[in-house]
């Protein structure tokens, strides 16, 4: 007896469906359609997920929450009392991970999280004039402000990357879910992955830092094809009213690479670009193992939304899901054939992507119309190390110096090492360490242990002959700002020793200079106390440093240790430092709520040379900017948030010597 075709094919898709839409636990991470760790499905158990829900039992071993739920209290209260035009409900805002990025939590490698709860109802990111499509270059794009249909509406969106263990050889799992103003139908959406540093720029309604090839960053191949660079991803999925249908991938490409075999991935016949004859676009792949890569479900009826509550798309605020509003899926990367570490032969903490744009879509078809987005934000970033001694100068073969990072990532790995001589006391780990030989210290940082480098900083320790070590004769050395004043204080025991005392100030910790000179009180034993006053409102540094320079009766010369005093930034007072600069610039400045800031940067012609989205948060922040491959002259910065608008004029040199 012959089995009809259709039959087989049938069976073969319902247990396909079964597979992809089936509460499953990934890399240690729950993909059920709710946002509870320690539950899966609604029953207790080990993962993680993207919130814990109030009085769970078990700890943090169990399962954490991988989104930072700073602030919610706040927010909710804000919430409870705001009334029409709705001003705290309808704003947007975001928050990262609750580790560092590539920490390693419960044997498992954390590389980045966010969440976003986007403009809704008269919406301030959507796709407005004009044909708006997949395949197109972002450059063509047009956004602007107004209504969209609740279906294409989103609320609030979660992306999440991890590696099921701690090692390289771990797979790599993308995790995305949203939320959507209707649940009636079928809905499709777009998870858009990005190489360059892409942006929306909301005064415009235009997009800046796209790629190169066509709008985007095209993956390029040898012969053999293997991947020479990577580019562009996009994961588009299609929910129908009951459950989760499909989730392609695609990677943009020029035309001409669809005649190589991938070695990582096949081609699944599907390419897409601007129009019918494009030379780029994104072209549909498939794993080259047998078996589903992706899983995706959406939630049940009156499922918790997480700490932040939900705002709908008329500013109600609702403790709970309704059935299907929140949709949730998973993309295993390495047997995608996209993990960078497998196949591009980079290190552990090697990214697939630096931003991520998500988009509703018109319908399944992949070139429908977009509708609403959320503007591209920065992932993958830590600070780069930048470390300080509190003894530059040695003083005698007895002398030691401390030396640390000043900012520390608590998830980062420090090693540090010696140039040109140099000795390290005890461990060459750590954020600090203790030097007693001049010479150059490097610290080198890993974004984790196994990690490929990811900065260095060096610092340069002296020897001066003619000086002694402090021993006892300062017991106490303070500092404090009171408004635009530095107060210094110190005490003394051992007076009748002391010429005299200079107070030396630096604005980087390394280059000191002296400021006041001040003679010892008296010639005995007795205790002495002495204080300076510095008036530091022309200093357009986040810091300033101090340290003491002692004349000793014998002539010889005694330094104290370093104190630093946090000097306070508003927005209106951008630092740009150094400045002149070479080969890279650092921006700093305080913000008082967690908010997006929009850079750009123009040379003398006006045009522009780089421009990127920054996530502020409260407080003072700073950040590089690499102008290494910038010609020399002077250039324009603009840094632009929702309320201000702000110039920085900044000079590039060329060799230490501008032109």
């Amino acid at each position: 007896m012959k089995t009809p075709l259709l039959f087989i094919f049938s069976v073969l898709t319902l247990i396909a469906s079964a597979q992809i839409i089936t509460p499953t636990m990934n890399a240690g991470f729950g993909v059920d359609a709710d946002l509870k760790a320690r539950i899966l499905n609604g029953s207790v158990t080990t993962g993680d997920d993207w919130y814990v829900f109030p009085g769970t039992a078990d700890t943090a071993a169990n399962g954490t929450y991988i989104i930072d739920t700073t602030g919610a209290a706040a927010i909710n209260n804000g919430y409870a009392t705001d009334v029409s035009p709705w001003r705290r409900r309808m704003s947007t805002f975001y928050r990262g991970m609750s580790k560092p990025p590539f920490s390693i939590v419960n044997n498992r490698l954390w590389l980045d999280a966010l969440f976003v709860r986007d403009y809704h109802g008269i919406d301030t990111t959507v796709f407005a004039a004009g044909s708006n499509k997949n395949g197109m270059s972002p450059q063509f794009w047009s956004g602007g402000i107004q209504n969209i249909p609740d279906k294409n509406d989103i609320l609030d969106m979660f992306m999440h990357v991890r590696r099921a263990g701690p090692n390289p050889t771990d797979p790599l799992w993308f995790f995305g879910a949203l939320s959507l103003g209707q649940v009636t139908g079928n809905r499709w959406f777009d998870f858009e992955l990005y190489q360059t540093d892409i942006y929306y720029d909301r005064a415009s309604h235009a997009w800046y830092g796209y790629g190169p090839d066509a709008g985007h960053t095209s993956w390029k191949f040898d012969a053999s094809g293997n991947i020479i660079s990577p580019g562009d991803i996009i994961f588009s999925a299609s929910y129908q009213s009951s459950s989760l249908t499909s989730i392609e991938a695609r990677i943009w490409v020029d035309r001409a690479s669809l005649s190589i075999t991938p070695a990582a991935f096949n081609w699944s016949g599907q390419f897409d670009g601007a129009n019918s004859g494009s030379k780029f676009g994104y072209a549909s792949i498939l794993p080259k193992t047998t078996g589903d890569f992706y899983t995706g479900l959406q939630c049940g009826n009156d499922e918790w939304p997480g700490p932040f509550n939900l705002i709908l798309q008329d500013n109600s605020m609702v403790t709970k899901y309704i059935a299907n509003q929140f949709m949730e899926f998973s993309v295993n990367l390495t047997k995608l054939g996209l993990d960078p570490v497998t196949v591009f032969g980079t290190d552990v903490c090697g990214t697939p992507f630096n931003r991520i744009v998500v988009k509703t879509r018109s319908s399944s078809s992949f070139t429908s119309e977009l509708k609403d987005f959320v503007a591209p934000i920065d992932l993958f970033l830590a600070p780069r190390a930048d470390i300080v001694a509190n003894a530059p100068i040695l003083c005698a073969t007895q002398s030691v110096s401390d030396i640390w990072v000043q900012n520390p990532s608590s998830s980062s790995h420090y090693s540090w090492s010696t140039l040109g001589g140099g000795n390290i006391v005890g461990s060459t780990t750590g954020t600090s360490i203790t030097v007693d030989a001049p010479g150059t210290y490097v610290v080198t940082q890993r974004l984790s242990a196994v990690c490929s480098p990811y900065a260095y900083d060096t610092i340069s320790i002296s020897y001066d002959i003619t000086c002694q070590t402090l021993a006892s004769l300062i017991t106490s050395f303070k500092g404090n700002l009171s408004g635009s004043q530095a107060l210094l204080s110190w005490i003394t025991n051992l007076n009748n020793n002391i010429d005299y005392f200079e107070v030396e100030r630096s604005l980087d910790g390394k280059s000191f200079e002296t400021v006041s000179r001040i003679t010892a009180n008296s010639k005995d034993n007795s205790i002495n106390n002495y204080g300076f006053k510095d008036d530091v409102s022309s200093f357009k540094m986040p810091y300033v440093f101090y340290r003491l320079k002692i004349k000793l009766s014998s002539k010889a010369i005694v330094y104290s240790a370093i104190l630093r005093l946090n000097l306070p930034i508003s927005m209106d007072e951008v630092l740009i430092y150094p400045n002149p600069a070479k080969d890279h610039v650092q921006l700093a400045l305080s913000s008082d709520k967690r908010q997006e800031l929009k850079m750009m940067v123009y040379d003398f012609t006006g045009r522009l040379v780089e421009g990127k989205e920054i996530s502020l948060k409260q407080g003072t922040n700073v950040f590089s900017i690499n102008t290494d491959q910038w010609k020399p002259g002077a250039y324009l910065i603009q840094l632009m948030t929702q309320t201000q608008t702000i110039n920085k004029k900044l000079l590039i040199q060329a060799d230490g010597i501008l032109r």
